[in-house]
């Protein structure tokens, strides 16, 4: 079914048997090691890689939610096969995987690479969905409608989501004048940083625009780079660790999720602390979708 994928040499959290065979298994990782369209730093091609790799070093048993996450099956894919022709392109090709995932019952999770390939991911569950929104976590507004001669580049991609369903962000701090242009006058609902620092009652707003069902894409640098320093381009002022658990459990909690993805980890060799961090957000955020 997947043969133009590449071999991973292990599974996320190392699972073995039954708790990652595709048949038993209720989530599907999708690991999409990209970056062709990456403007700073680029290796975010090594982000799933990593991420899976410091998987396997973690605990399955979650304290905090007093369940074992692992336990609803979660089944690994070979990395999707990368193609230089294009982002276009590419966001096709992880369409087309996300869309045979969801179409056979499971809970799709996809693991990037650069933030342009959400897109496919979108794609293939609104179709199954098409009254779901999506959530933003992000440092960048990325509504730019084109950069550097493409509509498809990593920073347009919130742009090309909002032109299929509701959108809304949260921890922007970084933005263009085109892009507020356009942000004041679109549907989109961005809560900056600066305002969820110095005030409380942002979480039960946020909540309150969500759609029913929501799509969540993550782009790690939401983080303070103190915290996540591995991200192709990183900004000052970001979201802690137990702030986005914080809106992941609650969303969780309040709403459907249909699917979600971390994306635009690139990987420090000489620290692995922030490629561990982004395995135990993806672990905790199947805990709070499927085991609360």
């Amino acid at each position: 079914m997947y043969q133009e994928h590449f071999f991973l040499p292990f599974n996320f959290c190392g699972l073995k048997d039954e708790q990652s065979a595709w048949e038993q298994a209720r989530a599907v990782i999708i690991p999409v090691p990209y970056d062709l369209t990456t403007t700073y730093m680029p290796g975010t091609r090594h982000g799933p890689h990593a991420i899976i790799r410091a998987s396997t070093q973690l605990e399955l048993f979650d304290d905090e939610i007093e369940k074992e996450p692992a336990l609803i099956g979660i089944h690994t894919l070979p990395e999707i096969e990368v193609l230089t022709s294009g982002p276009a392109e590419m966001i096709d090709r992880v369409e087309s995987v996300a869309a045979r995932v969801a179409g056979s019952g499971k809970f799709p999770v996809m693991l990037g690479g650069e933030h342009s390939i959400s897109l496919g991911m979108v794609r293939a569950l609104i179709n199954d969905h098409p009254d779901m929104g999506v959530l933003q976590l992000d440092a960048h507004a990325d509504l730019r409608d084109s950069y550097q001669g493409s509509r498809f580049n990593h920073a347009c991609v919130a742009r090309r989501i909002q032109e299929l369903c509701p959108l809304i962000q949260a921890g922007i701090r970084s933005i263009t004048a085109e892009e507020w242009s356009f942000l004041n006058n679109s549907p989109v609902t961005s809560f900056f940083a600066r305002n969820m620092h110095a005030r409380d009652e942002w979480l039960p707003k946020l909540i309150e625009k969500l759609p029913q069902k929501i799509y969540i894409t993550i782009d790690l640098d939401v983080f303070d780079p103190s915290q996540m320093p591995s991200v192709g381009t990183p900004e000052p002022g970001g979201m802690n660790w137990y702030d986005v658990l914080h809106l992941l459990r609650a969303v969780a909690a309040q709403r459907k999720i249909v699917g979600f993805d971390i994306v635009e980890l690139c990987p420090q060799p000489a620290n692995p602390g922030p490629d561990f961090l982004a395995a135990k957000l993806c672990y905790k955020l199947l805990g709070y979708i499927h085991c609360q």
